[in-house]
């Protein structure tokens, strides 16, 4: 069995207070802890810092856990959670961001699986294929690089691998078999008590992205490759009316 944490902070820089932003007549957040209902998950907390998120999701019926303020990211309140909870260090539990509602729910459940079938793996995360030359270039979209046994060896926010035969202009021509990191990640509980305790560390600061702090001390991140990238959550106003159109629509609901 697993849990799922969804950390839920009411600022935001794009879209403030997007978590309670209305779609087909339910906040954000309803949506996404709906998702994680179904995933199978034995229990589904919402962390969030905020006392209008917390009403709006006990309103329809969530566990929810207000956190301190100033916690620095989401995975600091997930792992806050876990040590108010006392949750066994091989438990495992699922960060799930709260503006992905069109997440699927058996993704959730197979990242969680994930860690039960690899007992050396101390965090597991997904990618998928690099759709376009545009989408490798663009430094928003984090690559992922693995072992042969599904092991990440780094993460970036500049396109690698780099294809050094296939370069011209000193931009790279071609993207085949590049990964684009999917920010879902399931943790053993221990380990993410240990991470959460690490200091930001030189490549993470650099790339701004936390998962290297975990690479950076010897953690074990297992990499899930899905065949096709998930539906992106909810950052902008563009990305709130594109979520919209699609459950209001009554696709995917």
């Amino acid at each position: 069995m697993f849990q799922v944490v969804i950390p839920a902070r009411f600022a935001s820089t794009r879209l403030p207070g997007k978590m309670l932003a209305p779609i087909a007549g339910r906040p954000l957040i309803h949506w996404v802890w709906e998702r994680a209902r179904a995933s199978g998950a034995q229990r589904v907390v919402i962390a969030t810092d905020d006392e209008r998120i917390a009403a709006a999701a006990r309103a329809f019926g969530a566990e929810v856990e207000l956190t301190a303020a100033e916690l620095p990211s989401g995975t600091d309140r997930v792992a806050e959670v876990a040590r108010r909870a006392g949750f066994d260090g091989r438990d495992v539990i699922v960060n799930l961001q709260g503006d992905e509602p069109l997440v699927d729910p058996a993704l959730i459940a197979r990242l969680a699986a994930a860690l039960g079938e690899d007992d050396r793996a101390d965090i597991a995360t997904a990618v998928a294929p690099i759709a376009s030359l545009e989408e490798f270039l663009d430094p928003n979209c984090v690559k992922a690089v693995a072992d042969g046994r599904g092991r990440a060896l780094y993460f970036s926010r500049s396109p690698v691998p780099w294809p050094r035969d296939h370069v011209e202009g000193g931009r790279p021509t071609v993207h085949a078999g590049a990964w684009r990191h999917i920010g879902l990640y399931a943790y053993r509980v221990e380990s993410l008590l240990r991470f959460a305790s690490l200091a930001p560390t030189p490549l993470e600061l650099c790339e701004r992205l936390e998962q290297l702090r975990a690479l950076e001390h010897g953690m074990s991140i297992k990499v899930i490759a899905l065949e096709r990238a998930p539906p992106p959550g909810i950052d902008t106003p563009a990305d709130l009316a594109r979520v919209r159109a699609v459950l209001e629509g009554g696709a995917g609901g």
